[in-house]
């Protein structure tokens, strides 16, 4: 018997707007690779654990004209990607980078990451 999957059970570390590199995925077949590709994050799917990133994983919807007015066409937009496909991607490093969250000493919790060459860690979040 399957479990139920609410939004509560969608625990991610990144954010609407992030900018994040697709790890994996794409058709190698039909040549639309997508693993590589950088975007912005515009909205997230928590029931399906999937995100909408900007300009990756574009699908064509044929629509039907409903009246005389509206036109019939081809509409491109973009589908979902699965979270664990995307990475928070570094504009400093040219690199993705795991996201975590840490404690400063006056008691603020913020977003970063260390740096793979000095193991420091830098705030995403100013």
């Amino acid at each position: 018997m399957a479990s139920k999957v609410s939004k509560h059970d969608f625990k991610t570390r990144l954010r609407k707007g992030d900018t994040v590199m697709v790890i994996a995925g794409g058709n190698q077949r039909k040549s639309k690779e997508q693993k590589g590709q950088i975007g912005k994050i515009l909205r997230f799917i928590p029931k399906k654990f999937r995100v909408v990133v900007e300009g990756i994983g574009t699908v064509k919807k044929h629509k039907k004209a409903q009246s005389a007015q509206d036109s019939a066409g081809v509409i491109e937009k973009e589908g979902s990607i699965h979270i664990s496909n995307v990475m928070y991607y570094s504009q400093d490093h040219k690199r993705p980078v795991r996201l975590s969250v840490k404690e400063l000493e006056d008691g603020r919790k913020v977003r970063g990451f260390t740096n793979p060459k000095t193991k420091e860690f830098e705030q995403v979040d100013v």
